[in-house]
């Protein structure tokens, strides 16, 4: 198929609200859950550990957040109606794209030295 074409497509669908993700960020999600008639929002506060997805529609975001001291991960897809804003608020400094072995370490091995 035709590429020109498949982002012109895309870019019609594709939300210009998201900042630009990287693996090692600590982002806020705001997502919109519907709970019979009402709705609200709620806050997923997490780091980047994986972003999957070659196109900007295509766009999946795994973060990771303690809770507790029970890890949770969420997988969200970026560019769903369901996600009102995401941002970014702080940026570690990381040198894979995956950095999946965060969930074994605990305590102070799990720190990451954080970009000013």
């Amino acid at each position: 198929m035709d590429a020109k074409l498949i982002q012109d497509i895309q870019a019609g669908a594709k939300k210009d609200n998201i900042p630009t993700l990287e693996t090692g960020m600590e982002i806020e999600v705001y997502q919109i859950i519907k709970e019979g008639e009402k709705e609200r929002i709620q806050k997923f506060r997490g780091l980047v550990i994986s972003i999957r997805g070659a196109t900007a529609l295509d766009r999946m975001v795994t973060v990771r957040a303690d809770m507790d001291g029970i890890g949770i991960e969420k997988i969200f897809p970026v560019n769903s109606p369901y996600i009102q804003k995401i941002e970014v608020l702080r940026k570690f400094k990381v040198r894979r794209k995956n950095i999946g072995y965060i969930r074994e370490l605990t305590g102070k091995a799990a720190r990451l030295k954080e970009i000013k």
